[in-house]
């Protein structure tokens, strides 16, 4: 059986990835679809709408026949770390090819764009070092080099963000020599961050924008949902009695943060440059997650790159937790969320090849990295009352989603 990859986090699952499972299935010929999905947080910083099994049993009633969980360490962080482990992830599964949606919809310019790259290394990188050193944000500084070797052209726009994201993936299979053939197509209608539903295909911030506001789901979002999100949205609504938002989390964070030492927040993965004075400082006056984040925010220091502190000072993840495993040639495991019957099929076929551990529970297994995402699966869990939050982070030990 030939497998093709996604990278995905349906946050949540929307028309427009029904569409990628479709055009995914046509491009590669597979017989098998495997997303590799981030779980609790995802790689902008945010926690998870609803949690990666109800998620995941919206993609796999949708054309999805295997979810493997994207490992937190990789989940939240920049594109490069978070491709880096979704594409070791679908290797050691044994995917043939990878399906990304982008705005350039055409796979001869990331490859192209590659060899642009590695030609132009020492320019990119001097540009790039400049404007970290000007101030500028890594997205920002990059957006620069990219310009100045000419990675920001209409035909090739290294400044969008399907694009950079398809671009990490490109890279990561080019840079480790992966038998993984990459493919795109062509982002339809709607813009990753547009912020309003404008039709049957939207964007997942703008479907979350919508949910968020409302507190229901309202006619506008009816239209751009599958019927099994809608669901799935309606059932993990009732069972937690939320849809998460880090304005839910404002309070814990914040005693966290007043409760640390100084020196223990700059332990935090991700704080950096004597970061931890200026949360510190902000922390007094905040009285809302959106206030902090805009009282710390500068031209160095992103919403997004923030969103991602936040989540390790949440989960307490060091920099030492994470160090062992940033440049690791592969990931240590493949964690297995659901499957349909074909996924097992391939599963069946595939496992005794694979050279890491396939693992289907946190029930009775010992890993650094799995200690790491049961921290995470708790501080998600946090903010949901008593029975609730133990029956639904009691799912972590059961085996598999079946459908």
């Amino acid at each position: 059986m030939q497998a093709c990859g996604l990278v995905v986090e349906y946050n949540p699952f929307h028309n427009g990835h029904a569409f990628h499972i479709k055009a995914a299935r046509q491009a590669s010929g597979a017989d098998c679809l495997i997303a590799v999905m981030s779980g609790s947080f995802l790689q902008r910083g945010e926690p998870a709408i609803m949690d990666k099994f109800h998620r995941t049993k919206a993609a796999l009633s949708s054309g999805v026949d295997i979810v493997l969980e994207l490992p937190y360490i990789y989940a939240v962080q920049n594109s490069d770390l978070f491709a880096q482990g979704a594409v070791q992830t679908l290797h050691e599964i044994g995917v043939s090819s990878l399906c990304f949606g982008s705005e350039s919809g055409d796979i001869s310019r990331f490859t192209s764009s590659y060899n642009v790259l590695q030609q132009e290394q020492p320019a990119y990188q001097t540009v790039l070092q400049k404007n970290l050193n000007l101030g500028l944000s890594f997205p920002e500084a990059s957006r620069h080099a990219y310009q100045q070797i000419g990675l920001a052209t209409s035909e090739m726009d290294l400044t969008k963000p399907n694009n950079i994201l398809g671009f990490s993936y490109v890279k990561a299979i080019l840079d480790h020599n992966l038998s993984i053939k990459p493919l795109t197509i062509t982002r339809i209608k709607s813009a990753y961050h547009d912020q309003a539903i404008t039709g049957s295909i939207a964007s997942a911030t703008s479907i979350r924008k919508d949910l968020l506001s409302k507190g229901h789901i309202s006619e506008t979002a009816v239209d751009a949902l599958p019927d099994v999100t809608i669901q799935q949205l309606h059932t993990y609504k009732k069972q937690a009695g939320i849809w998460h938002s880090w304005e839910d989390y404002f309070q814990l964070i914040h005693y966290r943060v007043m409760t640390m030492t100084k020196e223990e927040l700059a332990a935090i993965h991700g704080v950096d440059e004597g970061l931890e004075n200026r949360i510190k400082k902000t922390a007094r006056s905040a009285t809302s997650f959106y206030e902090w984040i805009n009282k710390i925010k500068t031209k160095r220091y992103t919403w997004t790159r923030l969103q991602r502190i936040f989540a390790h000072i949440l989960t307490s993840t060091a920099k030492a937790d994470l160090q062992p495993f940033i440049n690791a040639k592969t990931v240590p495991y493949v964690r297995l969320l659901g499957m349909t019957k074909t996924g097992q099929s391939y599963l069946n076929d595939r496992k005794k090849d694979m050279d890491v551990p396939l693992i289907s529970t946190l029930a009775g297994t010992k890993n650094p990295l799995l200690s790491i995402e049961e921290k995470a699966s708790h501080a998600y869990y946090s903010i949901i009352p008593g029975e609730k939050k133990q029956t639904l982070h009691h799912q972590e030990l059961k085996p598999p989603i079946i459908i």
